[in-house]
């Protein structure tokens, strides 16, 4: 049976290991001038002290973003999304991200994946998020190698029952982040 193609970023399962201490979010500053950052795509640390959506391979990823809290800048509210418009001007918005080099992801695959597949590393493949409801569409790249030089790494295979035929694209695989910005010995 073909795998549903509905790609939706990195959602967090969980840590390795299953320790007490899973799914902790930490606040992040996030720029007026951002671009858009929707549920779940991966986020960056830049230069200026912020957080901001990490859209290419080359990026070092810091985690995924769950929501967002700001003051709206039209009604004075505070208010919280699972997402930030690009055309946001609220100048205190806080992003609250999936931030730990131990936690699990699932996330979509571009190509198919089998059991070879599991512990190679790929990077990700970025598409702008979904406008209608403002979940990411980045997936991993089909393209998986055995070097060390990739965004994540494949821990398993989904067992979601709607996603997890290897025989086709677009199977759900579980990761962490292998160029984790918090396990690098390099500054931003």
């Amino acid at each position: 049976m073909a795998n549903k193609d509905a790609a939706f970023g990195l959602r967090a399962i969980g840590k390795v290991g299953q320790n007490r201490d899973a799914q902790g979010l930490s606040e992040y500053n996030i720029s007026t001038n951002a671009t858009a950052i929707y549920q779940n795509d991966p986020v960056q640390m830049t230069a200026d002290g912020t957080i901001g959506v990490a859209n290419s391979s080359a990026n070092v990823l810091l985690g995924a973003l769950n929501g967002i809290f700001y003051t709206d800048a039209t009604t004075q509210k505070p208010t919280w999304s699972n997402h930030l418009a690009g055309s946001n001007t609220a100048t205190d918005i806080v992003g609250f991200v999936s931030d730990d080099p131990y936690e699990r992801f699932e996330i979509q695959s571009a190509g198919s994946v089998t059991g070879a597949n599991i512990f190679l590393v790929a990077d990700i493949a970025y598409t702008a998020g979904d406008s209608a409801n403002y979940v990411s569409k980045a997936e991993i790249s089909g393209t998986m190698t055995s070097g060390a030089s990739a965004q994540l790494r494949i821990l398993g295979i989904s067992k979601d029952p709607d996603n997890s035929d290897t025989a086709s694209a677009n199977v759900n695989v579980v990761v962490n982040i292998n160029e984790h910005v918090l396990n690098s010995a390099n500054g931003i």
